[in-house]
């Protein structure tokens, strides 16, 4: 059954939760509310500063609004072993194997059994639609280019749960170096240093690093089995992986880029400048005005030159001489 939900010192319920505290909640063990947030089913948020993802209040009642929840919620997310996964779709254990290998279903996640084996999971809801999908190589006899792809050791369990896992990742990404994290995450460690020959940025990606598996704790045989499986093998799958991670870097990096600003004069200089104005050339026979040395002399000239003309005056006006 539900639980009450979890609220913070003032009384209030918090804005979100832990996936641990919203599993209680909800009535569900961590393993199967990560499944169905792993899925889509359940909606998350990035957590505080690169925090795991959590869970907004506004969701959980979203949830509780269902009546058959967690039941529900269960039979949505609920992932199945090979033997299961056969009688769902009604054929023998060994077809189903083989299908699987051949990359028809998608494991959703895999645990590390007791003798230290892969066993991979299935999603029941995902197996129910192939039935009537793909109804055509459930029986009979496999074509023969599957028959010999099988023959020739054919596995892509792996490989199917890999780019599953990444397209999940990069839906929850908050970002380009989230989404180029989770390219990375798939990618031989010789690889990426080949793709991604800066120090620091190879840095940066392995810090936003994604869980590729597990909820909570990851034991030993899990962490050997993820170093097994993670890694991409086949050489399109890893230029697959290549291109995209260099899509999200050049965004990434295209984004942080400062943005060249246009050069401005500012302060006293621009002031004087503003204040003088733009210099004109003067046109001819304009007097300049500004006072020259020239200037004391030219009015010297012209004072004798109005001296010497008030004399001649008076001298043609003198009264004749007898």
């Amino acid at each position: 059954m539900p639980r009450a939900s979890v609220q913070n010192r003032a009384g209030t319920p918090a804005a979100d939760v832990t996936l641990r505290t919203a599993a209680r909640e909800l009535g569900l063990r961590p393993i199967e509310l990560n499944l169905a947030v792993q899925t889509g089913r359940v909606h998350t948020v990035p957590g505080a500063s690169g925090g795991p993802r959590r869970i907004p209040r506004a969701e959980l009642e979203r949830l509780r609004e269902h009546p058959d929840v967690p039941e529900s919620l269960l039979e949505r997310a609920r992932a199945v072993g090979a033997a299961e996964a056969a009688a769902l779709l009604g054929i023998s254990p060994h077809r189903f194997s083989r299908l699987a290998r051949l990359g028809l279903f998608s494991p959703v996640t895999f645990y590390v059994n007791r003798y230290r084996s892969v066993v991979w999971l299935y999603l029941a809801d995902e197996l129910r639609e192939f039935a009537v999908a793909g109804a055509e190589v459930l029986t009979g006899r496999l074509p023969h280019g599957m028959r010999e792809e099988l023959a020739a050791g054919a596995d892509h369990r792996a490989r199917c749960w890999r780019q599953r896992r990444v397209r999940e990742l990069v839906g929850q990404a908050a970002g380009p170096w989230e989404r180029a994290a989770a390219h990375a995450a798939v990618l031989p460690d010789a690889v990426l240093a080949e793709a991604v020959p800066d120090a620091s940025e190879r840095e940066r990606l392995l810090a936003h690093r994604p869980r590729l598996a597990g909820a909570g704790g990851i034991s030993d045989a899990v962490c050997e089995a993820l170093n097994r499986l993670a890694p991409a093998r086949a050489e399109e799958e890893i230029q697959a992986h290549r291109a995209l991670l260099g899509a999200e870097l050049h965004t990434a990096r295209t984004g942080e880029r400062p943005k060249p600003r246009r050069h401005t004069t500012t302060g006293p200089e621009r002031g004087r400048r503003h204040r003088a104005g733009p210099v004109r050339p003067h046109a001819p026979g304009r007097a300049d005005a500004t006072p020259s040395r020239a200037a004391p002399a030219a009015e010297a000239g012209a004072s004798r030159r109005r001296w010497s003309l008030r004399r001649r005056r008076r001298g043609s006006e003198a009264p004749p001489t007898a």
